[in-house]
């Protein structure tokens, strides 16, 4: 899916806020930072804010810290008053957002985002566009390492979504996404509500009529089961996006 866009930049002038919430990583936390970081190197400023909190029981904060002494834009935040994962995400937004970059690009740990992807979000935004979202379901895109349940539950969840709300993306229940920072700032003015995996799905509704395209990725190590508890949220959240989309304030 391709929306319209606004005028291009330039990559080098460009100030890019990272967020990462990360929790027991400590076989690939270094690592992941390292290949991110340098898939970033071509911007004007790049800011990786690591996010953790008390789920996290093994030494990947001590090891993050211990990075951190020597590469400064690898920025450690401790965020213990976390009661969920998307807590995490949200407090990684508004460091982002306080840090002045003019784009925020959210990616997960543990390598089910490749770092290699990265540089299709930022070609693709530097065409002028005000977000760029993963697809794993468009030409190019695919799933690997996961359970046909969770498959079925992502690509349904898309299907679901947009007859319901109306939108029009390949994918809407993949992370990995790049936002300008006035409409991350406008997301979280209007609230984030999920408290699973459906969050992502809430904020892309919310850009539905902002100007947009998808890039495709490959998606891994995803094989963990989507619980009912998780996809009943998920549909309770559906509603109420729904009852938005009724009344016209849907979208930001």
């Amino acid at each position: 899916m391709d929306n319209s866009r606004n005028t291009a930049v330039q990559l080098g002038t460009i100030h890019l806020a990272i967020v990462c919430p990360m929790a027991n990583e400590s076989e690939s936390a270094v690592e992941l930072v390292r290949q991110v970081l340098a898939q970033a190197g071509d911007l004007g400023r790049v800011d990786f804010f690591v996010v953790l909190d008390r789920v996290s029981k093994d030494d990947t904060l001590d090891q993050l810290r211990a990075y951190a002494e020597g590469e400064p834009r690898l920025k450690v935040v401790w965020s213990p008053e976390n009661r969920c994962v998307v807590d995490a995400y949200r407090r990684g937004y508004r460091e982002a957002v306080a840090s002045g970059a003019d784009w925020v690009l959210e990616i997960d740990a543990g390598f089910s985002h490749r770092p290699q992807d990265i540089p299709l979000f930022l070609q693709a935004m530097s065409k002028g566009y005000d977000c760029v979202f993963a697809t794993r379901f468009a030409l190019g895109g695919r799933i690997e390492g996961s359970s046909l349940q969770r498959k079925l539950v992502s690509k349904g969840g898309t299907v679901l979504t947009n007859l319901v709300l109306n939108t029009g993306l390949s994918d809407m229940t993949s992370g990995f996404q790049l936002f300008r920072r006035e409409i991350l700032e406008k997301i979280l003015a209007k609230g984030i509500f999920s408290k699973g995996p459906f969050f992502q799905t809430e904020m892309k509704a919310y850009c539905v009529k902002t100007q947009y395209t998808e890039v495709p990725i490959t998606y891994s190590m995803a094989s963990h089961n989507v619980g009912m508890g998780s996809i009943k949220e998920s549909l309770r959240q559906l509603r109420r996006l729904y009852s938005l989309k009724r009344t016209g304030t849907l979208a930001i």
